[in-house]
């Protein structure tokens, strides 16, 4: 097991890095890809509201 290790090791290293993925499991990483984009964004933007509302800048957090 290791010795296989150690030659897809090598072959990454050497630029083979064809993957074994089919069409419809790169369309769900994408999609999950996009989602997980859309709630980073979204806590970014809460952090910040948080940030200004705590520091009396006047930004006021909704109820949920």
């Amino acid at each position: 097991m290791e010795q296989g290790f150690l030659e897809a090791g090598k072959k990454r290293l050497s630029g083979d890095t064809a993957r074994e993925a089919n069409t419809d499991e790169v369309t769900g990483l994408k999609r999950e890809n996009s989602d997980l984009k859309q709630a980073v964004a979204e806590l970014y933007l809460r952090n910040d509201w948080l940030k200004k509302s705590l520091t009396g800048q006047g930004v006021i957090l909704d109820e949920d």
